[in-house]
């Protein structure tokens, strides 16, 4: 069964459309003389809210070397599997040694990152960070996939309190032998 509904009977000035055009050109006529707001991209850049998590890069120590251990936290953190981390070995000959892993290679799939800010939670030695960068473009797919050079130069340094490079492994184990 339809259920007919009655249409309201229109006035004079109401089927004239008169107060709805006078209505939309006062509310012109206020924004006429208000400041601009539209910013003139990328000649002026927006203020980013404080907590803005932009993309994820890797950074370095104070002294240029790479913070990341290849735990592959990151990796194993992140919902949409946007990060790769192939884990390479140090060499035994080196004066780092004692360091078990470094990263052989390490992607970030910018296309498939949802900037959740999970992997800088989950990373123990703040090696990976996300930047305020927010304009992430490239002309096709591939150069959206960032390789472990690409993350280093937009990361750069970023010196802190951990550092694994100095054995503090051994001078904990002696301390705690000595007592």
């Amino acid at each position: 069964m339809a259920i007919v509904v009655e249409r309201k009977k229109l006035g004079f000035f109401e089927r004239l459309y008169l107060p709805q055009i006078i209505s939309g050109l006062w509310i012109t006529l206020k924004n006429i003389f208000r400041p601009r707001v539209t910013l003139e991209y990328p000649d002026q850049a927006p203020v980013l809210p404080v907590g803005y998590r932009g993309a994820p890069t890797l950074v370095k120590d104070s002294e240029g070397r790479e913070k990341c251990v290849s735990c592959q936290l990151c990796e194993f953190v992140c919902p949409s599997k946007a990060i790769t981390v192939t884990p390479g070995e140090i060499p035994a000959d080196s004066q780092y040694a004692f360091i078990e892993k470094a990263p052989a290679e390490f992607k970030i799939d910018m296309l498939r990152c949802i900037y959740c800010g999970l992997c800088e939670e989950a990373c123990p030695e703040r090696a990976i960070v996300l930047q305020n960068n927010f304009s992430i473009n490239g002309a096709s797919r591939a150069e959206l996939i960032y390789n472990k050079t690409k993350l280093y130069a937009e990361g750069g340094v970023l010196p802190d309190k951990i550092m694994k490079w100095k054995r503090v492994k051994d001078n904990a184990e002696l301390e705690g032998g000595s007592h």
